[in-house]
């Protein structure tokens, strides 16, 4: 089993937490990666607006690419990227480019977008018929990068003739994983993806059995029709309430519901329970927000590796 960090790109001058910059990511990173986890994965939005303030963001993917600069092991990713943000096809090249860079060490994670109500307008996206234009997205993107040519002209998108002539290091290129939960999205995900990603927030396993036993069994019902083995895609989930055992007794004053706390061996079973979901990498976003909480995490990332 694979287990990840989560990192945030968000903040504002002057918030209680300090916002994050290059050398805090950096530094996150870099500690993730000597700690022995998996992959570092990261949001993708440009503003936050909460009642009586806003957020900013780093911009995801040059970030990412600076990671995968900086990093030697760890595999990089964005958990998802709000595809309206960018041309299909320029998607591909970037997802290619910091293949390249990371020397085959980039996930493509991508999603029909999740925040039109904050940033959409302010920086000139549309925010009309997300699954539509995310399918036209994602047929494009998944041909150019599996295929190397594109030629396609939807109602929202078109790539003539796009071709990658510079490849990165693997033939088919990154692996492409699509967070999706409504039937017509589980559609895509079958058909397009590698992996397939999820979240909880605040739930009990038994809470999350609940709630995606039928998702589940929609998506493989999506690849058997497509006569796809369910089992060629990978499944990742993101959990977003983890509290390592230094700071547990702390846990019910957190701004975290029902956190995922107690003794590393808890936490460890926690997502060995996630896999017996079909979950084979968790990924995790760690309360508080400090340094010291992610090297907290040591030993469960070895209980996971060893288990």
């Amino acid at each position: 089993m694979r287990i990840g960090l989560i990192n945030d790109l968000h903040g504002r001058p002057n918030a209680p937490d300090p916002a994050p910059d290059w050398a805090s990511v950096l530094a996150r990173a870099r500690s993730a990666e000597d700690l022995g986890f998996d992959i570092f994965v990261f949001e993708d939005a440009l503003l936050y607006r909460r009642e009586g303030y806003t957020d900013g963001l780093w911009e995801a993917t040059t970030f990412a690419a600076a990671l995968a600069a900086s990093t030697s092991r760890m595999t990089i990713s964005p958990s998802v990227i709000n595809s309206p943000y960018r041309s299909p096809a320029l998607v591909a090249k970037i997802a290619e480019s910091i293949d390249e860079i990371s020397g085959g060490r980039f996930v493509l994670g991508i999603g029909a977008g999740n925040t039109p109500e904050t940033d959409y307008e302010a920086f000139g996206f549309p925010t009309d018929k997300r699954f539509s234009r995310f399918a036209e997205a994602i047929e494009i993107i998944h041909t150019l990068l599996k295929q190397g040519v594109v030629d396609f002209s939807g109602e929202f998108y078109t790539a003539k003739n796009a071709e990658m002539v510079l490849r990165g290091p693997r033939p088919q290129g990154p692996p492409i994983n699509i967070a999706a939960g409504g039937p017509r999205m589980l559609g895509l995900a079958a058909r397009y993806g590698d992996q397939w990603n999820w979240w909880g927030w605040g739930e009990t396993l038994g809470e999350l059995e609940a709630r995606l036993t039928p998702i589940i069994a929609r998506l493989d019902q999506e690849c058997r029709e497509l006569g796809r083995d369910p089992g060629s895609l990978a499944r990742t989930f993101d959990l977003y309430t983890v509290v390592p055992p230094p700071y547990s007794d702390r846990a019910e004053g957190a701004e975290v519901p029902q956190p995922v706390t107690g003794s590393a061996e808890q936490i460890a079973e926690f997502l060995f329970g996630l896999r017996a979901l079909g979950f084979e990498e968790v990924r995790c976003d760690i309360w508080p927000k400090t340094l010291e909480a992610v090297e907290s995490m040591s030993e469960v990332v070895g209980l996971v590796h060893e288990g």
